[in-house]
């Protein structure tokens, strides 16, 4: 026994409990990326300023926030926004998604584990299933449970009471949320796109956390192809990490950003692959539209639910896509950005025509 000790003593026990897994650092990594206070929290202006006067006379009247409806693209923050409301209310915050509240003990279980004042956070509400999302129109507006006991004429409806909380719904389709279920909700906001300045922020805030040396031309270089996202930013900053510590000396700046993001084929527009291979088919193959969806998709390969909500919003919101009721057509800004030559009458105001014999931008490897 004397020697075990001693060995336990000069050297780790093989009883002991092992480092950290590699897998699991990164994920702890990934949660103390998200700000924790309104302070720290980057972009979305308006809304911080509506989120700061309802919380702050929430506590003064000692109640529960009202009930919150966040609706926007994936990635802009939605559920670091429920961790901070619950952070600066002083509460708990217990996060679900919405399909995994099949039956109703499970919606149950959840609200009769609520103390005062906590907050509910349910990603993509708009799954909720219906019987779901009926046991919450009572728990929303007049904080009760509704149980139905027993079966056939000897069924009762028993009534029990909850304590105020705040349900703080997340959706990226708010169209398919039920009118009765929207209008329980006290405030409902749109999280917009972030600006290439802010996502700067951002990722020197992240580059900060996760130890790198970062100069603002990188964290610049790496914002302007996040499109938009402080997700994809966070994704990219960790891409550009990788390559910086293989092939460079681990500093990240403008000249290792671009060049690690050009590697992954991600342009200065924030174009991937497949973005690229989309908008290169439509004009090579279709002289740039229109094209039908399942006709794109059966050239590309690719699905058509997957073109239609995964690259085809961005595409439009940079103007490079335009929808018509004869399909998709690519616009004399996609045609420019890619090199290809085009008649001077479709271009835009401010835009030159490219000389037919500039030879074409490299083109997605197929």
């Amino acid at each position: 026994m004397a020697i075990i000790s001693s060995r336990s003593q000069s050297s780790p026990s093989l009883l002991q409990a092992p480092a950290t897994p590699p897998e699991q650092a990164e994920e702890q990594g990934q949660l103390n990326i998200r700000p924790h206070t309104l302070k720290e929290y980057i972009g979305q202006k308006e809304l911080k300023e509506l989120l700061e006067i309802a919380i702050a006379a929430a506590r003064t009247r000692q109640t529960a926030l009202d009930h919150l409806l966040l609706y926007g693209p994936p990635g802009l923050g939605k559920t670091s926004l429920a961790l901070i409301i619950a952070q600066e209310m002083g509460v708990n915050c217990k996060i679900t998604t919405a399909p995994a509240l099949e039956r109703p003990r499970d919606v149950a279980g959840l609200l009769v584990s609520l103390q005062k004042g906590d907050v509910l956070f349910i990603d993509e509400i708009h799954r909720l299933p219906q019987i779901a999302e009926e046991m919450l129109y009572p728990a929303m507006e007049d904080f009760r449970l509704d149980i139905t006991i027993g079966k056939g004429q000897s069924a009762r409806i028993r009534s029990v009471p909850l304590p105020p909380f705040t349900l703080i719904g997340a959706t990226t389709r708010i169209g398919a949320l039920s009118s009765p279920l929207r209008d329980r909700f006290g405030f409902i906001q749109h999280l917009h796109f972030y600006e290439v300045a802010e996502l700067t922020q951002i990722v020197l805030r992240s580059g900060q956390i996760l130890g790198l040396t970062i100069d603002v031309p990188g964290a610049e270089a790496i914002a302007s192809r996040a499109r938009g996202t402080p997700r994809i930013a966070n994704r990219l900053l960790k891409r550009v990490r990788d390559y910086a510590q293989v092939k460079g000396t681990g500093e990240i700046n403008g000249e290792i950003a671009r060049t690690a993001l050009d590697l992954f084929k991600v342009d200065p527009q924030g174009l991937d692959w497949i973005d690229r291979q989309l908008l290169t088919v439509m004009i090579e193959k279709f002289q740039g539209g229109p094209v039908g969806l399942e006709t794109l998709s059966a050239a590309t390969g690719e699905d058509t639910q997957t073109i239609e909500t995964v690259y085809e919003p961005y595409l439009l919101q940079i103007g490079y896509l335009q929808r018509t009721p004869r399909g998709r057509v690519a616009t004399a800004l996609a045609w420019q950005h890619l090199g290809y030559p085009i008649q001077g009458s479709l271009l835009p105001a401010g835009l030159t025509a490219v000389p037919t014999d500039t030879p074409h931008a490299p083109k997605p490897d197929r």
